[in-house]
């Protein structure tokens, strides 16, 4: 008969370790691959020829953290928003970067539902982190830096600080 039994503290000490240190792997890789601490808020296309033309927009910055949203030039067909898409915000005190969403406009709560157990929310957090560092590897193999990023105008008419406040985050329309 299996057995199932709780993790112990340890368990719980090591899986929190793990997750800690994907995110500053991630703060390292961006930071290395696409500079984004030099960055002034607005758009970024990056593009090697290989037809995947990286888009990185920096949303918010702050004296220690940096919002940004890394996806490809795709569309959902369901929603015409970009896919795939990472938001990110790094801490530069702390030199860490974490995913806080894989999915537009949804937040924990819409993706695991109101009252998910704690291990649901670690495991979620743990896979679009993992996804971020593979992406990331990827990105940096196919030759997309700081230095094939190319910022892309304001549409004309638009404010530079034009932005809104979708899911508690200022976004450009």
């Amino acid at each position: 008969m299996l057995e199932l039994r709780r993790p112990t503290s340890a368990q719980i000490s090591a899986r929190f370790a793990y997750l800690m240190g994907m995110y500053g792997e991630n703060y390292w890789r961006l930071v290395r691959c696409l500079g984004p601490d030099t960055l002034a808020v607005g758009r970024y296309l990056s593009s090697v020829g290989d037809g995947l033309d990286l888009s990185l927009e920096m949303i918010e910055r702050h004296p220690y953290t940096l919002e940004m949203r890394l996806s490809y030039l795709f569309e959902d067909v369901h929603t015409g928003a970009p896919d795939p898409s990472a938001y990110v915000r790094m801490y530069r005190d702390a030199q860490v970067a974490e995913v806080t969403a894989c999915y537009v406009g949804s937040r924990l709560q819409d993706v695991l539902g109101r009252y998910p157990q704690p291990r649901t929310v670690f495991d979620h957090r743990l896979r679009m982190n993992a996804f971020l560092g593979k992406w990331m590897e990827y990105l940096e193999s196919r030759g997309h830096s700081r230095f094939t990023l190319r910022e892309v105008p304001a549409p004309a008419g638009a404010a530079p600080n034009d932005t809104k406040v979708v899911d508690g985050l200022r976004r450009r329309p």
